[in-house]
Parts: structure tokens; C-alpha cells; sequence
């Protein structure tokens, strides 16, 4: 449990970072092309962040590929359900504006503009997250075999 403590708020680290830095410190035009780094850091976070924990855990070199993926799964658990208590946390300080951008916020009340949000957040990190651990147990595994 102590290393998908570690490996997701590692992710979410980057995550605060990147909205802080976007929003409050450089803000960022909605319409900027620089908006389409943020999921590419926070994929490349989650694939670094989980192949570290994985690799961490398996330090007698027996580390099976089901525990590969529990592993991975548990650092985007904890990724997922702290993200959205940062998120949470700057809707309450910050208020509405902060999901101006988002697009369904147009056509629909800011209750359900969040909630989706918060929604695709959570299983966002759990879906990939999956799909991450399986990649990464896959290759461990495979390279530890020797048939990489």
C-alpha cells in the first residue's frame, strides 16, 4: 500500500503543478495549443509512476503478472480519488470558472458539468490506469523471462 501511496500522489503532484501553473501562475488561453500537453503529461506521468512502482515491488525478481497489475491498479486508485480531492478542493476555493472550459458547461448546469468532470477524472486514471499495468506487468514479466 506504501508504494501506491507513493507512485499516485507522485502522479498527482504533477497534475497540481500543472494546474497551478496553467491557471494561476502563466494562465493558459482555453483555445491554446498548449492545452494539449496536459493529457500527455499526465498519461506520461501515470506510465512512469507505475512502471516505477511495479519495479519497486518486485525487488526479489518474483513479482507475478497479476501482481503487476494490482500493483498498477492501486497507484491509479490513489492517483484517481486524490485528484479529485484537489480538483474538490480548487472547485470550493475557486468557484464555477474553473470549469468555464470544460465543454459541456455550455448547455448544461455547472452540478452535472462537474460531476462529469469528477466522474471522467476518477475512472479516467482507473481505465488507463489498467491498461498501463497490464503494458508494464506484461514487459517486466516478459523481459524477466527473456523474451524481450
Amino acid at each position: 500500500m506504501k508504494i501506491a501511496i507513493k507512485y499516485g500522489l507522485l502522479i498527482t503532484l504533477v497534475v497540481v503543478v500543472w494546474v497551478l501553473a496553467t491557471h494561476f501562475l502563466f494562465p493558459v488561453a482555453p483555445q491554446s495549443k498548449a492545452n494539449v500537453l496536459a493529457p500527455i503529461l499526465f498519461n506520461l506521468a501515470a506510465i512512469v509512476a507505475i512502471y516505477l512502482g511495479i519495479k519497486e515491488r518486485d525487488v526479489d525478481g518474483e513479482l507475478s503478472f497479476k501482481q503487476g497489475i494490482k500493483t498498477g491498479v492501486a497507484i491509479s486508485l490513489v492517483y484517481g480519488i486524490s485528484s479529485c480531492l484537489f480538483f474538490l478542493i480548487v472547485f470550493l476555493l475557486v468557484g464555477p470558472r474553473l470549469l468555464a472550459n470544460e465543454p459541456m458547461s455550455q448547455n448544461y448546469p455547472m452540478w452535472q458539468t462537474a460531476l462529469a468532470a469528477f466522474a471522467g477524472m476518477f475512472l479516467g486514471a482507473l481505465v488507463l490506469g489498467l491498461v498501463y499495468s497490464t503494458v508494464v506487468s506484461f514487459m517486466l514479466v516478459r523481459a524477466k523471462k527473456g523474451g524481450l
